[in-house]
């Protein structure tokens, strides 16, 4: 028969494990070990023993159970009955709905001169509400637990273009009849500051890393298109963003492009001014094998060439140390034929519901030459 496990532990440090271990239950998890062990059939004294609490704990926790008060176990103990605050550790049911209210709830509408929730008013409104103290650190703890995280976050631009379904519909109708001879590109400016874009990067511990900003700041217009099946972006840079970049940049992509190899090309664009120019469409009207369709407007999802320029920001113009700007552009178009290709599919938005629709009245409208029928087939 082995022997029953026998501990010689002094009485002050039995005293400090005990009070650690209260510290550590207390609230949510002691009621639910109490509930546990009536459930098991014993009786409030030997559960006090056992948990080393008091009977009229357990009759407490026992009594709120039958009340049908079971999310709220343990809530009422953050408070003593002086009605000093205690420190609570367990997140029960009770106070994770009350976290997660405060995280889908706007911080102005609780009274704070604010517009986002950190850790210490989220405590603050807690206590409010449920009298649970607890600390921001704690409540960081919940939230990450709960599946929230601290992050950047993102703009986004609200799409009210009436006619955006027939624009993405055009431009997925023209990506859709590529074949040889033809090619699609979306086209964009990019804006190239003497004064360095700021971002992350590694740095020693406790000695951040400068980025001496040049003087007076300076701006060059990179215009560039991306060819959506190979990846490759077309470059030109302006001293403004005018429509003679705009032009320049046709004339630029036509050079590579030659009427031999290609009967077809089509330009995606936004609808900025220099796009829509008269000199631009006397320009067109003169090259018929160049068509202009348009992007949705404040929709920067339905432009895959969006990605290619952040790109570039993030390896060429984000905390560079250049300080003549003519060094800075070359920077910014050498790594172009480099650092691609940039295969970017387009976006879920071209193959909504309705933008199929429309793309299947754009094809019985306008069937398809023959040798891509042959294709098909």
């Amino acid at each position: 028969m082995p022997r029953t496990p026998i501990v010689d532990i002094p009485p002050a440090e039995q005293a400090q494990m005990l009070a650690e271990g209260r510290r550590a239950r207390y609230g949510y998890l002691l009621a639910l070990h109490s509930l546990l062990l009536c459930a098991a059939q014993r009786t409030p004294t030997a559960i006090a023993a056992v948990l080393f609490c008091s009977r009229t704990t357990v009759s407490r926790v026992v009594a709120a159970y039958r009340a049908g008060q079971g999310d709220g176990l343990g809530e009422e103990a953050a408070t003593d009955r002086a009605g000093s605050r205690r420190r609570v550790t367990g997140l029960s049911p009770a106070r994770k709905r009350s976290v997660l209210a405060s995280l889908h709830s706007v911080p102005r509408l609780c009274g704070w001169c604010r517009t986002r929730w950190s850790g210490a008013p989220i405590a603050v409104e807690l206590y409010r509400r449920r009298k649970s103290a607890v600390s921001a650190a704690t409540i960081r703890r919940w939230v990450h637990a709960g599946d929230w995280e601290w992050k950047r976050a993102t703009l986004s631009a609200k799409d009210e273009d009436p006619e955006r379904v027939e624009k993405r519909a055009r431009s997925r109708y023209a990506f859709e009849q590529l074949r040889a001879g033809v090619a699609l590109f979306f086209a964009d400016e990019l804006d190239i500051h003497r004064l360095p874009k700021v971002g992350s990067q590694w740095m020693p511990t406790g000695t951040p890393v400068e980025v001496m900003t040049p003087g007076p700041n300076e701006k060059r217009y990179l215009g560039g298109a991306l060819n959506l099946p190979t990846g490759t972006i077309t470059p030109c840079v302006w001293y403004r963003k005018t429509t003679g970049l705009f032009l320049d940049w046709l004339a630029t992509l036509a050079r590579p492009h030659p009427a031999s190899r290609f009967a077809h090309l089509t330009v995606v664009v936004d609808n900025a001014k220099i796009h829509q120019a008269g000199k631009v469409t006397k320009w067109l009207a003169a090259q018929p094998r160049f068509a202009r369709l348009y992007r949705p407007t404040s929709c920067p999802r339905a432009n895959p060439s969006e990605r290619a320029f952040g790109d570039v920001h993030d390896n060429c113009t984000r905390n560079h140390t250049r300080t003549r700007m003519w060094q800075l552009v070359q920077d910014v178009k050498q790594p172009l034929p480099v650092n691609g290709p940039w295969r970017y599919a387009l976006s879920e938005l071209y193959y909504t519901p309705e933008v199929t629709a429309a793309v299947a009245a754009l094809q019985a409208a306008h069937p398809a030459p023959a040798e891509i029928s042959q294709l098909a087939a």
